[in-house]
């Protein structure tokens, strides 16, 4: 007869098992707390309370706050990438890259673009909503502003985010024939001092 085996089975320590289907939940509780308290006031440490989870597990799935939001949207990290990088370089061309990177975004690829658009036609129909993305845009800009000169970053990325999302609404939602008709380079050179004014101080 074979020897009993005496060994004691340790619990393993880290990550708990079923990490898909924690994901899932922190997408859930993450979906009804935006809907309930907005973007602004929602917080990684509320959302892994109502998820039943560590906020580091919140944060080892999704990075930030914007990233939660995006990936309860079903925003995909290449649009979020875009808006970062285009802070990347000297301000002299800010405007111009910002401007480039939103407009990229919201008529690129579809798998980019139908998200986005989603999420603006959602906020045309839907106050909550609208907050939601226009705290949204104004974090990515406030988060590619932070390293720069000037005390009211919050203002000037919240009146450059409110000029983005009008231009965008104007040219895919309202059908201005003006912006709908304007080729994107024209646009651009049109858009870009406009909104390298607002977030750049001299």
């Amino acid at each position: 007869m074979a020897a009993q085996d005496d060994t004691i089975t340790t619990p393993r320590v880290g990550r708990r098992p079923g990490s898909s289907s924690t994901r899932t939940t922190v997408l859930a509780a993450a979906s009804a707390r935006f809907a309930s308290d907005g973007f602004a006031a929602t917080t990684i440490r509320r959302v892994a309370t109502d998820a039943g989870v560590d906020p580091s597990q919140v944060m080892q799935f999704f990075g930030s706050k914007d990233g939660l939001f995006a990936a309860v949207m079903a925003v995909p990290d290449t649009a979020l990438a875009r808006f970062d990088t285009a802070f990347d370089g000297p301000d002299e061309h800010l405007g111009e890259r910002v401007v480039r990177a939103y407009l990229d975004a919201w008529e690129g690829p579809p798998a980019e673009s139908e998200p986005l658009m989603a999420m603006l036609r959602g906020a045309i129909a839907n106050d909550n909503a609208t907050t939601q993305l226009r705290d949204f845009i104004q974090s990515r800009l406030e988060h590619g502003a932070s390293g720069r000169d000037g005390a009211d970053t919050t203002l000037r990325a919240g009146a450059a985010a409110a000029m983005l999302v009008g231009i965008v609404t104007a040219r895919r939602i309202v059908g201005v024939p003006a912006l709908v008709d304007a080729d994107r380079e024209a646009l651009v050179a049109t858009i870009a001092p406009a909104i390298q004014a607002v977030l750049v101080t001299g």
